[in-house]
């Protein structure tokens, strides 16, 4: 448990100190708040779906932690070329044990980065249906942090340069956010995207989201609640899998 919480630290901390980090993770939600929160408002409100910064508020904070937890596995790589990777693999200590203290610290990370997301939407203008809903909201956010804190260390295992974690990273990322459902209703889908937005793990935390904090849900929140442990589970065994057999 000690180097579980030594690792988890490391990455908060990291992540704290790193004032242009922080700065610069807000382009793309700004972007989407900004641009398409209000660009095309009007037309979501005329076409009977009422306010679209609502209804995109916890996509977008979805996005912010996807694209924070999956690029968590970059630190790996950082930690494999600069010889800290080495040292921690030669350690006395079960790999599972470095496997779940870096995927941890990946997910807080990115459960922080969703809350400042959350915070900026606030002053967009996004309105929780309730305040008491909000930390059951912030229970889905940190599964969906899991599930990708995971992925990523599960892909960056596998890897050794970071041209090919990017490149991974791009085939991944923006399929994964633009299958789900973040940007637009899953309602009335084509037969063949419907049944990819239902494989995306995003899909559900993001519904799940949704339906906490506006009362509008596609799958149900159980539903949503339990495809998200479910995968949680799954991508951590799969990430302490491949963990297992690197080689720094």
């Amino acid at each position: 448990m000690t180097v579980v919480y030594i690792l988890w630290l490391r990455e908060v901390k990291k992540y704290l100190r790193s004032r242009v980090q922080i700065i610069a993770s807000l382009g793309g939600p700004l972007m989407y708040l900004g641009v398409l929160g209000f660009g095309l408002g009007p037309v979501f409100q005329r076409a009977g779906e009422g306010s679209y910064i609502q209804f995109m508020a916890p996509g977008v904070i979805g996005m912010a932690v996807l694209f924070t937890a999956m690029f968590s596995g970059i630190a790996m790589l950082w930690d494999r070329q600069f010889g800290f990777l080495k040292e921690t693999l030669v350690a006395p200590v079960p790999r599972l044990s470095i496997m779940i203290g870096r995927t941890l610290g990946g997910a807080t990370v990115a459960v922080l980065q969703g809350a400042l997301i959350f915070v900026i939407a606030l002053i967009a203008g996004f309105r929780p249906s309730s305040l008491l809903v909000v930390p059951l909201a912030f229970l889905v956010i940190a599964l969906i942090a899991v599930v990708f804190a995971a992925l990523a260390t599960a892909i960056g295992s596998g890897l050794k340069e970071m041209q090919g974690f990017q490149m991974v990273m791009n085939f991944l990322v923006m399929p994964i956010f633009f299958l789900s459902g973040a940007i637009y209703p899953l309602d009335g889908l084509p037969k063949a995207l419907a049944v990819l937005t239902r494989i995306d793990p995003l899909t559900y935390g993001i519904d799940g989201m949704r339906g906490l904090l506006i009362g509008r849900t596609h799958f149900g929140i159980p539903l949503d609640l339990a495809v998200l442990f479910g995968v949680a589970v799954l991508f951590v065994f799969f990430g302490a899998w491949r963990f297992s057999k690197i080689e720094a």
